[in-house]
């Protein structure tokens, strides 16, 4: 089977938002082994997506949307899509009191135009939103399938992978089984690991694997179809153990873990509790782990000291350090890892700083960053950064880099 997927929203014309959807959808059809050979984007205009949709029943026999399903006038998928397949929209009667739930829950009179979302096409399988209001569908028609799905990535993604998935798989393979498991690694390139396990990836047939490489790591996505759950398990945990006898050391998580995730995780399984002094990255490595659901357990606080007085008069580093060594200097992250560990009684203190860019900063090259992580025993790791010259790419890699040091520090403690 051949796909196109046809993005709709002047906002992506426009450069307004950045069309993520495709690559998601892609990265899921391609698990199925549903061929993409086009994306498509096209704006809010009736006319111009009807052109769009011609065009592409005459290169796919499946056409994916995304966006232009919500209540307001220029959300014009559905109904563009309902003339030119000829069929009538009619009411979902569980959307619209999902709906209409919603604004009960937040106190707030629905408007008409909100019923709107609850309309589908008449015949469609109805696909459903567990994090918005408008639903989805996929709909089948002579030689065609169409999947209408929402433009928000936090409804698309849960909607595909949820809801749309399961029903395509089920219509495409009548029975057979396609299940995907995702390693995550960190501290190697892509094209090192590549290099490892090259004659793997020639010699793949089922299992596949399928490298990607995205903000400074890279996964490798094991697929298997058979017959039963049970035997695709079986081959995708074979060939695991085969990946990761090459490139195991790298390994830092499975399937939607962060570097976040994975090191709050094992500060949870350890008991450990955490606070971090920022400079450069003024609390990114805190907002980071925030987002973390359960991260209450093991981060008390934190602070940010962007210039030498705070770091003086917020944490105590002491004049002497600052004026013998400078701010980005091991001796100086070192200080902030130990006296923020002291100031908020953690087991573990980090301390963040450097010349984020991309001018130089406290006669440092743009891109030197320290690292410090103070241990429960008072000993202090530092790590010293050579990055780019491009200021938050800087910060984020900072970050990163951070709860690197940390699932390698933790996951020795746990072996131990």
């Amino acid at each position: 089977m051949n796909a196109e997927i046809i993005a709709v929203g002047s906002e992506l014309l426009l450069g307004q938002i950045t069309n993520t959807n495709a690559r998601y959808i892609s990265s899921q059809l391609a698990e199925l082994g549903v061929n993409v050979y086009y994306h498509t984007v096209v704006g809010d205009n009736a006319e111009r997506l009807k052109q769009a949709i011609e065009l592409a029943e005459t290169r796919a026999d499946l056409i994916v949307f995304s966006g232009g399903l919500g209540p307001t006038k220029d959300d014009l998928t559905k109904e563009t899509i309902a003339r030119h397949v000829g069929t009538d929209l009619v009411m979902d009667e569980t959307a619209l009191i999902s709906i209409e739930a919603f604004f009960n829950r937040i106190n707030l009179p629905m408007t008409e135009n909100n019923k709107k979302q609850a309309l589908v096409l008449d015949g469609c399988e109805v696909l459903a939103n567990h994090n918005g209001m408008a639903p989805g569908m996929f709909y089948s028609k002579g030689n065609h399938v169409y999947i209408l799905l929402p433009g928000p990535p936090k409804e698309m993604e849960p909607m595909f992978q949820l809801e749309a998935k399961p029903v395509l798989a089920k219509w495409l393979n009548q029975g057979e089984v396609i299940i995907s498991h995702v390693l995550r690694f960190y501290g190697i390139g892509e094209a090192e690991l590549e290099t490892r396990i090259m004659d793997l990836l020639d010699a793949q047939t089922n299992p596949t694997i399928a490298p990607l490489a995205s903000d400074g790591e890279v996964t490798l996505r094991i697929t298997a179809k058979t017959s039963t759950e049970e035997e695709a398990l079986k081959l995708i945990q074979e060939t695991e153990q085969v990946l990761l006898s090459r490139v195991g050391d790298y390994l830092y998580g499975y399937n939607d873990d962060s570097l976040a995730s994975s090191a709050s995780k094992l500060l949870i399984e350890q008991g450990l509790t955490i606070s971090a002094a920022e400079s450069l990255t003024a609390g990114l490595f805190q907002s980071e782990l925030a987002a973390i659901p359960g991260v209450s357990q093991t981060l008390v606080g934190g602070v940010v000291t962007y210039t030498a007085e705070s770091k003086m008069n917020q944490l105590g580093v002491s004049k002497d350090i600052i004026d013998q060594y400078g701010v980005v200097s091991a001796e100086c992250a070192t200080a902030m890892a130990s006296r923020v560990k002291a100031m908020f009684q953690t087991d573990i203190g980090v301390g963040l700083t450097g010349a984020a860019g991309p001018n130089s900063h406290d006669n440092k090259p743009a891109g030197t960053v320290w690292i410090a992580i103070s241990l429960p025993n008072d000993d202090v790791v530092t790590h010293e950064l050579h990055l780019s010259d491009m200021r938050n790419t800087n910060r984020l890699r900072a970050v990163m880099r951070t709860f690197h040091y940390l699932i390698q520090l933790l996951s020795n403690n746990q072996a131990q």
